[in-house]
């Protein structure tokens, strides 16, 4: 892929997320958010803010780039014919946001074919800006990132996350169990996209979840992997809605080794 085109797709993504992380963070009303409605339990909300940026995402980055495919978490989604498609998470933590906890993301993820090659992930209540593209490294705010290098798992500061069914909670939380004595602590910030950026520059050692979809990878997934991360699933398998592993490589192989033994990619 030319070095032209990566640019132009991560100038598009950075200028689109920043209008999206303005729009929910300026219009996020000072009482609790309502919730529009619910997909897969629940607890597994919608907010009109969410649809509001992911509509504000697609109509920007169409308007610039008209043949490109779109896959968005609230329902956007068109194949295009160009080969590039544009991976939305309009609002990655939309429970953190409806209880006004500052940790929620805009996260633009672009594949060409099935390779992400470019991402942007924002925090809108902090102002922070993660991106990468392909084979060109990471930033946070225009400076290089880079992951620790912890080695020993048991001095390692592991995030992960939690399903929205009960069933897979309650199974998460076995395998909690047996982690947690096993590693340094466990933090659950409650946004993919914000753990996988957290890895990348190094404000946790690695993370793990099992469920993640494609527009809670993208983005995050390439950043952190251009910090240095391995992002992979267990036995060679790619990082999917299985299971997401993503750590230093000296720290990927016993962490990897553990979750195995626990079938942490299994309900």
């Amino acid at each position: 892929m030319a070095e032209d085109l990566a640019g132009e797709l991560l100038a598009i993504a950075r200028s689109a997320a920043r209008e999206a992380a303005e729009l929910v963070r300026d219009r996020r009303p000072a009482g609790r958010v309502e919730v529009t409605a619910t997909k897969s339990s629940a607890t597994d909300i919608v907010t009109e803010m969410d649809r509001a940026a992911e509509r504000l995402l697609v109509d920007r980055i169409l308007a610039q780039r008209p043949d490109d495919g779109v896959l968005g978490e609230e329902g956007a989604e068109s194949p295009g014919t160009s080969g590039v498609t544009w991976v939305l998470d309009p609002i990655d933590g939309t429970v953190n946001y409806l209880y006004g906890i500052p940790g929620y993301g805009v996260s633009v993820g672009v594949r060409v074919g099935d390779e992400v090659v470019a991402g942007v992930v924002i925090n809108p209540a902090t102002r922070e800006t993660w991106s990468a593209t392909k084979g060109r490294g990471a930033e946070l705010d225009g400076r290089p990132i880079r992951v620790n290098d912890e080695q020993d798992l048991a001095m390692a500061l592991l995030a992960t996350g939690f399903g929205y069914e009960s069933s897979r909670r309650a199974r998460q939380a076995e395998i909690l169990r047996t982690v947690l004595p096993r590693v340094r602590d466990i933090r659950r910030a409650g946004a993919a996209s914000l753990d996988l950026c957290a890895v990348a520059c190094g404000r946790v050692d690695a993370y793990y979840e099992r469920g993640l979809k494609p527009w809670d990878l993208a983005a995050g997934g390439l950043i952190a992997a251009e910090a240095g991360a391995r992002v992979e699933g267990l036995q060679g398998r790619s990082a999917g809605e299985d299971l997401v592993v993503a750590a230093p490589p000296a720290l990927f192989e016993p962490l990897a080794e553990l979750l195995l033994e626990l079938g942490a990619d299994r309900d």
